[in-house]
């Protein structure tokens, strides 16, 4: 199970508020139950302010006023019905000092695994460089010897959905031209003769 925002915030508003069990607060905050009984006695969490999971959307008055009739019962999250953004950056992005000796890898991948990749994309992709991807692909490159390929979802440059997507682009721009298609000719047109 998901643990709630905030779990240990959470956990002081639960323990101060309501009558729930210590192991009902533990298994819906995803914390130890001697932790929440450590909150409850003032020894942990001390000056934290609690977080309402119901002013927070987590938690319903129902569910709680349920679980504190049964102590045998568990607290279960509201289901979220909204579609929850995916967080982009504008702009190029960060790479970690420790991830950009991979970026050779990475393209050294992509090139064998989808040469028909543009290097535009690639850039985009991994974010590199046209130099750096023509030097992995000609092996001019100053670390040649050592690049093994390796997948870039792996190393955690790009994430799979965005390789996917740029696959997909490659995919409906070739479906779209003839001549990647086998150039397929319909027989019942008439060919045009000046």
């Amino acid at each position: 199970m998901t643990p709630p925002l905030m779990p240990k915030a959470t956990a002081v508003w639960l323990v101060e508020n309501t009558t729930l069990t210590f192991e009902q607060i533990a298994a819906f905050c995803g914390l130890h139950s001697l932790e929440v009984q450590a909150i409850a006695d003032g020894e942990v969490a001390t000056g934290m302010v609690g977080l309402d999971p119901i002013a927070s959307g987590q938690l319903t008055k129902e569910e709680i006023a349920r679980c504190s009739a049964n102590p045998a019962a568990r607290l279960h999250l509201m289901a979220q019905d909204l579609p929850q953004p995916v967080a982009r950056s504008k702009g190029p992005r960060y790479t970690p000092v420790t991830k950009r000796g991979d970026k050779p890898d990475a393209i050294a991948w992509v090139l064998k695994s989808h040469p028909d990749l543009p290097d535009a994309q690639l850039c985009r992709l991994i974010g590199t460089t046209k130099p750096t991807i023509a030097a992995v692909r000609d092996r001019t490159h100053w670390n040649s010897q050592n690049i093994k390929p390796r997948n870039p979802v792996q190393l955690g440059l790009c994430t799979q959905r965005e390789l996917e997507e740029a696959l997909a682009q490659i995919r409906r721009t070739s479906a779209g031209t003839p001549e990647l298609q086998g150039a397929a000719v319909r027989e019942d047109v008439e060919p045009f003769e000046p």
